[in-house]
């Protein structure tokens, strides 16, 4: 399978072409056939327990009879979540509703919304997999007529809820909630008014999903090995053993920052904490990556930098609307080849970014939870992989086996909140998002909470 990020792109690639996004009945069978050795494979989930049962239960049950409509917006820390809630509602739900007396009145299902470049860097299994249950591609960085459209059609004519993460992209960290997009709430109000417009009686409700990874024994042994991993990429092995927990991996962190500093060139970075550098290199990245493109920053937000890099490094490595290079003369087609190779390169800048940016949090305390440092350390790693070249296709995800919490929390009705909405949208949505957040962080205490 050809995965750009493996190495140098110098070479530059037609279209890649999605189906229509459908629900396949042999893509559904190979899924029942081969999802679970899938999900304890390649990450590593032997056990999953569902929290707030009833919520997605009576979520559902009312959105597959058509009394409502309903968005699944699900937390993205990691990267499997979309594998794993695709499985569980696919093959799982029904049973586990009807042992708690819910019934459905057909099998459950659920449309992801997902980036366009998850398409380009996933692969053929990925492109022939996503749009045949129903997934549909949407880009972040420029307008998407056709994609805004099917995803309306899809959360106001049903008949399946349709599943979004507000986060917009992984953002690597599950016991806080570093940051949420506006889309998820903004579809579900407007689909909320098209249906109310309609004449129709049909809620629209948001449906809060939390997913949370718990470790063993096993995981202590994995730990150990990531961590003697990452002491040995950056040459500070603990060879006397006398270092703890905390120690090693702050070495480590401030080792790879200053590697990053000086591929920059920043200077003064005594004066400044963690965070203030962080953001040093944050900046000078992003410069870097858009002179390589030859485009300026503008007055954009730093995430917003990041998907429009992203967009036009993948525009220029794979090129839209270019099903071969036939009508391209030798010289035309050595000038594509030499963009998507610095797009690549510029792509690499970027890439950094997307990680640290998230990545601006202290280490664990020798106390903590082992999913805590589990995950600080998968971090860890990325934060040198990310500073050698590598992207979120080289993330280390298989500390092995996990045991996997879903926790729900009540729906949001976005219908009840319309005559808010038609006063003034920006109060009304801000209240919406400042709930959906609520509702993560209580998942993220409750789930503390609970022993699996």
């Amino acid at each position: 399978m050809y995965k750009p990020y493996i190495k140098p792109v110098s070479v530059a690639k037609p279209d890649v072409r999605v189906p229509e996004p459908k629900i396949s009945k042999l893509v559904l069978f190979v899924c029942r056939l081969f999802g679970r050795l899938y999900l304890f494979l390649f990450l590593g989930i032997a056990r999953i327990v569902l929290r707030g049962g009833e919520h997605i239960f009576r979520a559902y049950q009312k959105a597959l009879s058509g009394k409502s409509r309903c968005i699944v917006a699900f937390r993205h820390p990691n990267g499997g979540e979309p594998q794993l809630l695709m499985w569980f509602i696919l093959f799982k739900l029904r049973s586990m509703a009807r042992k708690a007396r819910f019934t459905f009145c057909r099998n459950p299902h659920v449309s992801f919304v997902y980036g366009y470049e998850v398409a380009r860097w996933g692969g053929g299994m990925a492109r022939w997999i996503m749009p045949n249950l129903g997934a549909m591609p949407v880009h972040h960085a420029k307008i998407d007529t056709a994609g805004m459209g099917q995803i309306f059609r899809a959360i106001s004519e049903g008949p399946y809820p349709l599943a979004i993460a507000p986060e917009g992209q992984v953002s690597y960290t599950t016991e806080s909630v570093p940051r949420l997009e506006q889309g998820t709430v903004r579809i579900g109000f407007q689909a909320a008014e098209r249906i109310n417009k309609a004449g129709k009686e049909c809620p629209v409700e948001i449906l809060p999903v939390s997913i949370h990874f718990r470790y063993g024994k096993m995981g202590e042994w994995s730990l150990a090995k990531l961590i003697r991993k990452i002491e040995r990429y950056t040459g500070l092995e603990n060879r006397e053993g006398k270092a703890g927990f905390t120690e090693r991996l702050e070495k480590a962190r401030y080792y790879i920052l200053e590697q990053n500093e000086k591929r920059y060139g920043i200077a003064g970075k005594d004066e400044k904490s963690f965070n203030e550098r962080i953001d040093s290199v944050i900046e000078k990245a992003l410069g870097t990556a858009e002179q390589l493109l030859g485009i300026g920053s503008g007055r954009q937000e730093t995430i917003d930098r990041i998907y429009r890099i992203r967009q036009l490094c993948w525009d220029r490595i794979i090129i839209p609307g270019k099903n071969d290079f036939k009508d391209m003369t030798p010289v035309e087609r050595a000038l594509a080849d030499l963009r998507a190779g610095e797009a690549w390169h510029a792509g690499r800048h970027m890439e950094l970014v997307d990680f640290i940016w998230y990545f601006r949090v202290p280490v664990p305390l020798e106390n903590v939870p082992l999913y805590e440092k589990i995950e600080y350390a998968q971090n860890l790693w990325d934060f040198a992989n990310r500073t050698m070249g590598g992207a979120y296709s080289n993330r280390v995800l298989n500390v092995h086996p996990k045991r996997v919490l879903i926790q729900v929390a009540p729906k949001i009705d976005l219908s009840a909140r319309l005559t808010e909405y038609k006063k003034n949208k920006k109060e009304a949505i801000g209240k919406a998002m400042d709930d959906l957040v609520t509702a993560f962080q209580d998942c993220i205490h409750e789930a503390a909470e609970y022993q699996i």
